[in-house]
């Protein structure tokens, strides 16, 4: 419930102050530059990286980038700056029975 309640004071606080969701919900930032460059923001971390995938933590669940000739360019505690064939862009969220 007292989620539900939090949800509902964000959310009116972005619509009131005029401030971005994604500042106030804690929510990723995602920008892409066709399919070569994706900039993210606001992430949990780096769960995996090769040259074909990057997997990163959100504060819900993952994001999971596929592609090919990946190369990270800026790594920040929060910010990641990837670079490469971007074929895929995926959320993957837990569900209720705890798989993805």
């Amino acid at each position: 419930m007292a989620k539900k309640w939090g949800q509902r004071i964000r959310n009116w606080m972005a619509s009131k102050m005029d401030l971005p969701q994604d500042v106030i919900m804690d929510l990723p930032r995602i920008t892409m530059i066709g399919q070569i460059h994706i900039y993210i923001e606001n992430h949990r971390g780096l769960l995996a990286f090769t040259d074909k995938e990057l997997r990163l933590l959100l504060k819900q669940g993952q994001l999971l980038i596929k592609g090919n000739s990946f190369v990270i360019k800026t790594i920040l505690p929060e910010e990641i700056l990837l670079e490469g064939k971007i074929d895929q862009v995926l959320y993957l969220t837990e569900n209720p029975g705890g798989t993805k």
